[in-house]
């Protein structure tokens, strides 16, 4: 999913009208939401078939910075999390790669404000939200590991005014020369036992980038392999020492901001459905998810998503198993969307270049991006045992 192939990147003069505005001044639900669905119907749709093949739309995502898209969901701005999921839905309805980058810059922005780092906010921050700089996450790896599924990958080492940090990671999106990305390393302690974790940013202009393979889409994410040696993490980089109570705080938030992407790809599977109710619909009457069942499920779905955004930080175990659910839920209405609408064009929707055929690849991306379907699962069970351990009774969760 590696891309050197970018669309146009903001110029000079656009660079500097978008740095002259002050961040947030007009950012209104109403006019956030209103810019966003206009880019994601106007240029974002335009260029979906070019995204899922390659080109990496750091212009259209500086246009979702300047539109107030990339940071609503911040405390700095009013802590609008449905407001942001809903900005992500409608950007994923027409392009899910797009919905996705937008994903890991939204919570980069939230290391950063979150973090007790004052070296993270101010410009940094505001230059991050509006679009004019840009970063993703790795953190897939990390939390694999900290629910025990992998190793941790980077490690590190204290040294005089910080840390040093090496290892490989196999795939980091949102990333590229001059960008930068939320990372996690395990601090090596006596006998090169992991004493704890540290989070830090880490910058790709000190990294090696390495290419990934090909993919079967979403190659315009600029996903790329990373490898640090003794990469040097001073005390302006530390997002958090240690991490895991700083990810333990804001994970409910991270898994949920995902859901837009995954609703995003359902309402863009049932736009496909519907275009063919014209002159399809007396067949396709026969098919199990219609329109109108795809459309119900979605409302009631996004209803229980923003419920949930309006207690992002909840850090209550029946909270952080709702959002799990919800966020599997979303994975598997995306399967079903996806296929349903594959099935209601037929043929012209089994053409490479047809929309349904990008969906499917989307919708298995929503599935196995992390936490994946299994993972979400795992914790799930494990979280649930916690709360109502063997032998507690058959009654629900306690």
């Amino acid at each position: 999913m590696s891309s050197a192939l970018a669309l146009r990147l903001v110029d000079a003069p656009e660079a500097e009208a978008l740095s002259s505005r002050p961040v947030g001044l007009e950012w209104t639900d109403e006019a956030v939401l209103a810019e966003t669905t206009a880019i994601a119907e106007g240029p974002l749709s335009a260029a979906a078939a070019a995204i899922d093949h390659g080109a990496y739309p750091l212009d259209i995502m500086g246009q979702l910075g300047s539109a107030g898209a990339l940071g609503v969901h911040l405390d700095r701005h009013g802590a609008r999390i449905g407001l942001s999921l809903a900005a992500m839905q409608a950007a994923s309805r027409s392009c899910g790669a797009t919905g996705f980058l937008m994903w890991c810059h939204d919570v980069c922005g939230l290391y950063f404000e979150q973090s007790a780092n004052p070296a993270l906010a101010g410009a940094v921050l505001d230059d991050h939200v509006a679009g004019r700089t840009f970063g993703g996450t790795a953190l897939s790896n990390p939390m694999k590991a900290f629910a025990g599924i992998e190793p941790i990958l980077l490690r590190a080492r204290r040294v005089p005014g910080g840390y040093r940090v090496s290892g490989m990671l196999p795939w980091v999106s949102h990333i590229g020369p001059g960008q930068y990305c939320g990372a996690i390393a395990g601090v090596l302690g006596a006998g090169e036992a992991i004493s704890h974790e540290i989070m830090f940013l880490l910058r790709c202009d000190r990294a090696e980038l390495r290419p990934c393979p090909q993919f079967s889409g979403m190659e315009g994410t600029s996903t790329w392999g990373v490898r640090l040696d003794e990469y040097f993490v001073g005390r302006d980089d530390l997002i958090a020492d240690p991490a895991r109570p700083f990810i333990g705080r804001i994970r409910g938030a991270f898994i949920l901001l995902q859901c837009g992407m995954g609703l995003g790809v359902v309402e863009g599977s049932l736009d496909a459905m519907l275009s063919v109710e014209e002159t399809l619909g007396h067949v396709n009457q026969f098919l199990d998810d219609r329109p109108d069942r795809i459309a119900a499920e979605l409302a009631e779905l996004r209803a229980r998503v923003m419920r949930l955004a309006e207690t992002p930080y909840d850090g209550a175990t029946d909270y952080l198993i709702d959002v799990l659910d919800v966020r599997a839920q979303t994975s598997e209405l995306a399967f079903r969307a996806s296929q349903s609408a594959l099935l209601h064009q037929g043929a012209r929707g089994y053409m490479m270049s047809a929309p349904p055929q990008r969906r499917i690849r989307e919708a298995h991306f929503v599935a196995i991006v992390t936490p994946a379907i299994k993972h979400l699962r795992w914790e799930m069970a494990r979280l649930s045992r916690e709360v109502l351990p063997s032998g507690a009774g058959t009654g629900g969760r306690a």
